[in-house]
């Protein structure tokens, strides 16, 4: 049976991929997890990087509430995202929900048209004059800091994207310590450096390598 997806991107046009993918990769890779990837249409759509990613499904196709977690990356242009009605209605099904909402960037926009951030604090990566100009955005609620949890949702910088992975995945109860992806602190001696598989893990990769060559080779 094939496993059902507990977390979901939301992908619009001119979307981050690298503000997201310090957290999708520790879910998926170090997690095992598998991710839905949604659009308000069934066609690619380009990161701001240049990247082209298909959805998996419409928002049509799916409720926020099927997933524990809903990750929203930021946009250099947020503007067409702002206002696709249809991702915007998908995040409006969301409110009354217990699904975590995970916004960084400028992304945080989508949930406050969205009525996710009413009455809530939030940060974000948009300009003050970008959210002085539209009305649904409360600038009482809008601080300044590299990560803020608030309820149900999760908003950040897009500069923080290892500290908003960080507090997304202590969220859903991954334990990643305190120092997740955090290079900063002494220096690596070279046989922290050194990376050995355990037994079982490398007997694994010898199995796998064997649909790819003749094994014998390898004996």
């Amino acid at each position: 049976m094939e496993q059902k997806s507990k977390y979901a991107v939301l992908i619009y046009p001119d979307f981050s991929l690298q503000e997201i993918t310090c957290l999708t990769s520790a879910l998926t890779v170090w997690f095992g997890e598998k991710i839905d990837i949604l659009a308000s249409e069934r066609k690619p759509c380009f990161s701001e990087e240049g990247f082209q990613v298909t959805p998996a499904k419409t928002v049509d196709e799916a409720e926020p509430a099927d997933y524990a977690c809903v990750i929203l990356p930021g946009a250099v242009n947020p503007l067409p995202a702002l206002f696709d009605e249809k991702l915007i209605g998908f995040l409006r099904r969301g409110k009354g929900t217990d699904t975590l909402f995970a916004a960084i960037s400028s992304s945080p926009a989508l949930l406050c048209k969205a009525g996710l951030l009413d009455g809530k604090d939030f940060t974000a990566g948009f300009f003050v004059q970008f959210a002085e100009t539209f009305p649904f955005i409360d600038t009482n609620h809008f601080v300044h800091r590299p990560v803020v949890e608030e309820g149900n949702v999760i908003t950040a910088i897009g500069m923080f994207f290892r500290e908003f992975a960080q507090a997304v995945l202590n969220r859903l109860g991954y334990d990643v310590g305190e120092h997740f992806m955090d290079t900063s602190g002494p220096a690596y001696t070279e046989d922290e450096l050194t990376f050995r598989w355990s037994d079982e893990d490398y007997q694994e990769f010898l199995d796998e390598l064997k649909e790819f060559t003749d094994k014998d080779r390898w004996e």
